[in-house]
């Protein structure tokens, strides 16, 4: 699938997009590594707090549905903004090499990755080493080799 093909998924996706607060509507399309393309639309809620961004609602449809490996994923939106830090860490937990397309309603996209993005991330990779040393603090037995 091409960049402008994911972008214009992003574009549909947008149109599903609830959000009547701030009329700030975003869509994204989220491409797994066999080819799949996962939606997302921002839902917004009259309570703030429990919005969510199309970035996340698209990874969340793609967990529910058993995939956790991407490739890429093209957001559009009013000025073609990057990710907040919220979905930037979301798509970091199943994509740290994750590609992105930017695009806004009527220009061309913008390709950057998300390591550019959210630099020196925290991952599932400092979690297990931390989680891993804990356990050997804890119970010093279960770190014996002999």
């Amino acid at each position: 699938m091409t960049p402008e093909q994911l972008v214009n998924a992003a574009r549909e996706a947008r149109t599903r997009a609830h959000a009547p607060y701030s009329a700030f509507r975003v869509g994204a399309a989220l491409l797994d590594e066999h080819g799949g393309v996962h939606l997302g639309a921002n839902v917004e809620n009259a309570s703030y707090g429990l919005s969510c961004c199309a970035e996340r609602v698209a990874v969340f449809r793609a967990v529910a549905d058993g995939v956790t490996r991407f490739t890429q994923i093209a957001v559009i939106s009013r000025g073609g903004v990057a990710p907040c830090g919220a979905c930037r860490q979301v798509l970091n937990e199943f994509a740290p090499d994750l590609t992105l397309h930017l695009a806004d309603e009527t220009g061309p996209h913008r390709t950057l990755t998300l390591s550019t993005l959210l630099p020196e991330a925290f991952g599932p990779a400092q979690l297990t080493a931390d989680v891993a040393e804990h356990a050997s603090a804890a119970n010093p037995r279960a770190a014996r080799t002999d």
